[in-house]
């Protein structure tokens, strides 16, 4: 009886002890899909299901609509097993053999680890809700539409080697790393994109085009990165998005301290943060002094002459007190709280290129931390407080740039360039009609290229080999 007893115990304990792995298992890959910050893509907005699909992802070719990765097995990921999943997530092709985009970071996510992948796989299997509806399918223009053609530019561009820890840096310098080139995908915003939509190693960091809004240089430059910020200033803005009298997140970066970075442990901020020090320091082109410097707050009417106005009813004077001043201050000086950010000392201000300006103006800004929504509204069609044509966007941005930043003039020009979507790469400028060739060329040139190099590095091996024999 005892012998029984002790034996169903037994079976209990280990059991009770294998649940609980599992239960850590799908914790740990909750915990990752946050830092991979796969909800902000794959969940539509205004109340769509998790991870059913449905959000467009705007790219300089078109709108790219991410997929359902609920486990629902009519029209999500429910029938991939975890090497199909791996090899979705690691090299960006699905079970079906179909390619996917790049837009989906799989080519920073290709260093996570096996041990992580699992995770990921057990969480999206067993703890996310089934959602059996078919989400909205991309449809790209010719002929970025042929998906076999990302074949040969996985064969150029993707580096399919996982994480290595570099042995001469500390765990969390090693740990910032991971995060930072893998589960985050920072470079997939943060970097320029070069001919073939690839991004630019040299300029790792240096920047990125983001459409209407523009990914700033984060490497280690006091002047055009983040050089100057102070370690707590970076911990502190990666949590919760803002940092007062000096930035605030907007765009992309306000998407991802929502759905990703705040909700992140404080040791990994802190990783994240020793890592983004090492970062080579790229110069940011027309910046003369960091963007959080420029400013300083105008005095009062009949203090001091405001700057930069008139007194017609579309100025930026004007235009800036009735529609700013009320949260901004007629200082500029935000409010003592720092829940509306100040203008003076705040990099979107002063940033070389006035495009995150404009487009927090005419797009607005939508954050939510720690069940605090900080929303300013947009100065677009359809505002519930006034639109602004291009030329009135331009003449508030120019009245706050000419008072708290570097002074230059904006043009209606400018804000008209950023509501089309910004600066579009070499790739999307060439007439439709050439694309093709341009495209088929160019990937021909560069596959030659490569294989000259592997043969080659093939032919060194061999020599080296037969030398040490």
């Amino acid at each position: 009886m005892n012998k029984l007893f002790l034996g169903a115990v037994t079976l209990l304990l280990a059991a009770t002890s294998q649940v609980s792995r599992a239960d850590d298992t799908v914790e740990r890959g909750r915990y990752l899909s946050v830092a991979a910050d796969c909800a902000a893509c794959h969940t539509a907005p205004k109340g769509g299901q998790p991870y059913a699909g449905g959000y467009a992802i705007t790219s300089p070719l078109g709108d790219i609509w991410a997929s359902n990765i609920t486990p629902s097995k009519t029209h999500g990921i429910g029938k991939y097993s975890e090497a199909d999943f791996a090899k979705a997530v690691r090299e960006g092709v699905r079970k079906d053999g179909a390619h996917l985009y790049p837009a989906m970071p799989y080519t920073s996510y290709a260093k996570l680890t096996d041990e992580d992948v699992h995770a990921l796989y057990t969480y999206f299997m067993q703890d996310v809700k089934p959602v059996d509806a078919e989400a909205r399918q991309t449809d790209l223009p010719f002929p970025f539409n042929i998906r076999a053609s990302m074949a040969v530019w996985n064969l150029l561009y993707l580096d399919k080697a996982t994480f290595k820890p570099d042995p001469s840096k500390d765990a969390q310098w090693n740990r910032g790393a991971y995060l930072v080139e893998g589960l985050e995908h920072c470079s997939s915003c943060h970097t320029p994109r070069g001919l073939m939509m690839q991004e630019v190693g040299s300029q790792a960091f240096a920047g990125g085009s983001l459409g209407d809004w523009y990914a700033p240089n984060i490497t280690s430059d006091k002047i055009g990165g983040i050089g100057g910020w102070s370690d707590a200033q970076l911990a502190q803005y990666l949590k919760t998005g803002r940092v007062h009298g000096l930035a605030q997140a907007g765009g992309g970066m306000a998407e991802a301290v929502t759905n990703s970075l705040s909700k992140l442990h404080d040791e990994d901020i802190a990783a994240i943060v020793a890592y983004m020090r090492s970062v080579p320091a790229v110069a940011e082109p027309g910046a003369s002094k960091a963007a959080f410097a420029w400013g300083d707050a105008v005095k009062a009417p009949g203090e001091q002459p405001v700057r930069g106005t008139d007194a017609s009813p579309s100025s930026g004077g004007v235009l800036y007190s009735g529609l700013c001043a009320s949260c901004h201050g007629a200082h500029g000086e935000g409010s003592k709280d720092g829940y509306y950010p100040s203008l003076v000392h705040n990099t979107t201000v002063g940033l070389a290129r006035p495009q995150n300006l404009l487009a927090a103006i005419a797009k607005g800004v939508d954050r939510e931390v720690g069940g605090e929504h900080v929303l300013m509204p947009h100065f677009s069609e359809g505002s519930h407080v006034q639109p602004l044509t291009d030329a009135e966007v331009a003449s508030v941005a120019t009245y706050v740039r000419t008072n708290f930043g570097p002074g230059d003039q904006v043009t209606a020009e400018q804000v008209a360039h950023m509501r089309a979507g910004g600066d579009k790469p070499l790739l999307a400028s060439v007439p439709r009609l050439m694309l093709p060739a341009v495209i088929i060329g160019v990937l021909v040139l560069l596959a030659l290229v490569l294989l000259v190099r592997r043969a080659r590095a093939e032919k060194n091996k061999n020599k080296h080999n037969k030398a040490s024999a």
